[in-house]
């Protein structure tokens, strides 16, 4: 596992289309945590979204990781989409006593607002956020306009979060956005489609900033994009936060190789910052080499 100062990570941890280009070429399904967690330090988590795990696969995750990897486990969409952030106690609950026993595993529950959460709806918003456990910690997304006019609305939202110490995530979908999808290809489409171009606040309101990057699937592409966040990154670092940086990518089958290369731009920007490992699947290449001789 990478040592890093600060936490670096894909969507998911799970995807068989990585196997023998990140994974390696033999891995199962039941390999593909360990595997995730040799090269990256972290994970969004996003399986909760829709449903909850069972007790024995967050056991399981839990036995699969290194002491300093975090989850960073999205809310489900019951609480966030379906009950509006109202009575929804029982779900909080349930969702939280689930994941307590990976503890210190636990990075920031990540709360994704739909785009119709808007500032008419802020005091519920309040509300849940200032009846949430305390020994977690939070970071919440949202993608109403309402919340990125630089008005009263953003400035009370903002306030909220930094009287709870409370992280704002940020979805940066501008590389996504920069071109245009061709009409036959429906996995761009679908993630311009479903991932919103919003303003980027690059605001850390506490000492774990959250950003969600999603960028052009040329990943070389990426670079200008990267540059800036690899140098709030170092910024970061500078004012002693420890930021969480998460890669996607259209379909997420390139999201560790997007990884690697915002690291890589991190990397040459701070060399004092450690390279990554190689990936598990770069042993088997090294077997066959091995082999040969």
């Amino acid at each position: 596992m990478p040592d890093l100062p600060y936490y670096l990570g894909c969507p998911i941890w799970s995807k068989k289309e990585w196997v023998g280009n990140f994974f390696s070429k033999n891995a199962r399904p039941n390999d593909y945590l360990r595997q995730y967690a040799s090269s990256f330090n972290t994970v969004e988590g996003n399986t909760t979204f829709y449903a909850l795990p069972k007790a024995t696969s967050v056991s399981k995750w839990g036995t699969d990781t290194p002491p300093e990897f975090r989850f960073c486990f999205k809310f489900p969409q019951t609480i966030s989409h379906h009950l509006r952030l109202q009575h929804a106690e029982r779900e909080v609950a349930a969702c939280l006593n689930l994941l307590t026993p990976l503890a210190e595993k636990l990075g920031p529950f990540f709360l994704q607002l739909p785009a119709s959460f808007g500032g008419d709806e802020f005091a519920a918003l309040a509300d849940f956020l200032k009846n949430l456990p305390s020994e977690f910690r939070y970071a919440v997304e949202v993608r109403h306009a309402d919340f990125f006019r630089n008005g009263e609305i953003e400035n009370d939202f903002n306030a909220l979060l930094e009287s709870l110490q409370m992280g704002r995530v940020v979805f940066d979908t501008r590389g996504l956005h920069a071109v245009q999808a061709p009409p036959n290809d429906a996995i761009m489409c679908e993630a311009q489609r479903k991932k919103p171009k919003m303003p980027v606040r690059s605001l850390a309101l506490g000492n774990l900033p959250f950003v969600r990057f999603v960028g052009n699937p040329v990943i070389a592409k990426n670079e200008d994009l990267l540059t800036e966040w690899a140098q709030c990154v170092i910024q970061w670092l500078a004012e002693g936060k420890r930021p969480y940086i998460f890669m996607h990518a259209p379909n997420d089958i390139d999201a560790p190789n997007v990884a690697r290369y915002f690291h890589d731009v991190l990397h040459k920007l701070a060399p004092e910052i450690s390279a990554l490992p190689t990936w598990p699947h770069a042993k088997d290449l090294a077997n066959v080499q091995m082999g040969l001789f």
